[in-house]
């Protein structure tokens, strides 16, 4: 697989150089390379700010912006970062507490996975051997596995670092916040699901999960989960993962933590955000922090949700200010805000009235286009974005929706409504285009066209105002000759429909829509997907 990387072997440290660089000065690296990688706060002097307690945290690397992301004021003063999923060295570890512990200590804080807990651990040792104060806690947050006799340590973590990091700021004693830390760590549950597996650089990726299933509590190496389960949604996927964390959750009120374990979509992300507010744990979630990447799994396309039954001190805790740009913040988790529409934008309904032919007409118009929809898709991916056909799709199952309550009876009220209401449902530039089209095909109807009339008057202004004409590679390309052979018949009008929408897949220059910015190459052989949807519809009129 394709990733923008030069080497295995250079990742890690070309990574970490390029975040200290983009820092603007607010972080710094021990000078270790390649074996000793610690990233610390620039603006922390151990003799200067030795009467605050150090926070070091770190492990492999691949779960970014944990943990250098998360190193500067109010967080942590070091992270230690090892190979990709691999444990720092206890060189490396101990090379990190050194450079910043102070008279006030040292606390590690340690995701529960074998080699973590072995290297900072004897680091820890080592350490205090110097005269140093250490402490350490062990985060155990991920539920998935109860049979496991050591549960790992996950995105609850961030938690830990966060409360610690905001007593330790304020001048608390090493014993208060290793106490506060554990505190957390003890409340703290997390629980992931993913729709694929992480692709680990240099090595084949895994392809351990089905297609139409999810991986239901795999940990953030990649490691198996506790079963694979059926997809069918966001809704699905959040209600399972509510489901395994609700047993564990008091009646308390909570802070979720809910991560992006590395290549879900921002707007997936928020989908899933809502679904947690409408689960069976949403009204006891007061607060949320993310949705956000916080704690990856390189580009494993799942997400994690952690709560954590807080006091008003660990909510302040939590809130209080951080420097790292990575920390998204504590935000209510409160209802949905809802306004008013502007005066003058909701649009004056029309009366309804019946005309069974017109009823028939548009429903088969917006069939055709909704059967139309997988294909046009399709054909849109070779030159677009690949929506055409969902856009037409959605905007004819919104006026299928509304047919009994639009003026049937009423050719002018009719084209004007039909206008009016995809204007509203319709997106893209197809939807203001089509709106103007049954607008301008109104005005000419109420001044006397009939309808062959009034729709050519409404191409004439959608040539006019989005500048396309005949031969620009559009639906242009069929839906003008499909008017123009119209009053011969509707087949007539298929035949000419069809024959403007192959003639777009010999034209290798689009000159309007998203199809003009690509070049021959990416056009050449198939129809444009929008005069491909004319066709159809007329096809389907004419059969």
């Amino acid at each position: 697989m394709k990733q923008f990387m030069n080497s295995k072997e250079s990742l890690v440290t070309e990574a970490i150089d390029g975040l200290v660089r983009a820092s603007g000065g607010a972080l710094a690296r021990l000078d270790g390379y390649p074996h000793i990688r610690v990233v610390t706060r620039a603006d922390w002097d151990r003799s200067r700010d030795g009467g605050k307690v150090a926070l070091v945290s770190g492990g492999g690397s691949g779960h970014e912006p944990s943990h250098a992301g998360f190193v500067g004021k109010g967080m942590l003063t070091a992270a230690v970062c090892g190979d990709v999923f691999a444990s720092p060295s206890v060189d490396a570890v101990l090379a990190g507490i050194l450079a910043v512990t102070g008279k006030a200590g040292c606390l590690l804080i340690v995701k529960n996975y074998t080699g973590d807990r072995l290297n900072f651990g004897l680091a820890a040792e080592r350490a205090r051997a110097f005269g140093l104060k250490v402490a350490m806690v062990i985060v155990d947050d991920d539920i998935a596995l109860p049979d496991l006799p050591q549960a790992r340590g996950v995105a609850g973590t961030l938690f830990v670092h966060k409360v610690a990091g905001a007593l330790a700021e304020q001048g608390a004693s090493l014993e208060t916040v290793a106490a506060a830390a554990q505190a957390v760590i003890t409340g703290t549950i997390s629980i992931g699901m993913s729709l694929d597996t992480c692709t680990v650089p240099g090595s084949p990726k895994e392809d351990r999960i089905g297609t139409g299933k999810a991986e239901l509590g795999l940990g953030i190496h990649g490691e198996a989960g506790v079963e694979q389960v059926d997809f069918s949604g966001a809704r699905a996927a959040m209600s399972m993962v509510v489901d395994r964390l609700l047993p564990h959750a008091g009646s308390a009120d909570h802070v979720a933590l809910l991560n992006n374990l590395g290549s879900t979509t921002p707007l997936e992300m928020s989908v899933l955000a809502e679904e947690l507010a409408r689960s069976a744990l949403g009204g006891r979630i007061k607060w949320i922090i993310g949705p956000a990447a916080l704690m990856t799994s390189l580009d494993m396309h799942g997400f994690s949700v952690s709560l954590l039954p807080v006091t008003s001190e660990q909510v302040e805790a939590l809130a209080a200010p951080v420097s790292p740009p990575s920390w998204p913040g504590l935000a209510s988790f409160a209802e949905v805000g809802v306004r008013p529409l502007p005066d003058g934008l909701t649009p004056i309904q029309p009366e309804p009235s019946s005309h069974p032919q017109r009823r028939v007409l548009l429903a088969q118009c917006c069939n055709a286009l909704i059967s139309a929809e997988a294909a046009l898709n399709a054909l849109d991916a070779k030159s677009g974005d690949g929506d055409t056909g969902s856009t037409l799709a959605g905007a004819s199952r919104a006026l299928l929706a509304r047919l009994d309550k639009l003026p049937l009876a009423d050719p002018t009220q009719l084209y004007r409504a039909i206008g009016m209401e995809l204007a509203q449902t319709m997106g893209g530039s197809s939807g203001v285009l089509l709106a103007i089209f049954f607008a301008a095909a109104g005005d000419a109807s109420a001044s006397g066209k009939n309808w062959i009339g009034a729709l050519s008057a409404g191409l004439d202004r959608v040539m006019q105002v989005g500048g396309a004409k005949p031969g620009d590679r559009t639906m242009i390309d069929a839906l003008a000759p499909a008017l123009a052979a119209l009053p011969n018949g509707v087949k007539a009008a298929a035949t000419a429909a069809r024959a403007g929408a192959e003639a777009t897949a010999k034209m290798t220059r689009a000159k309007a829509g998203r199809a003009s910015y690509l070049g021959a190459d990416k056009l050449a052989g198939h129809n444009d997907p929008g005069a491909e949807g004319v066709a159809r519809m007329f096809e389907d009129l004419a059969s």
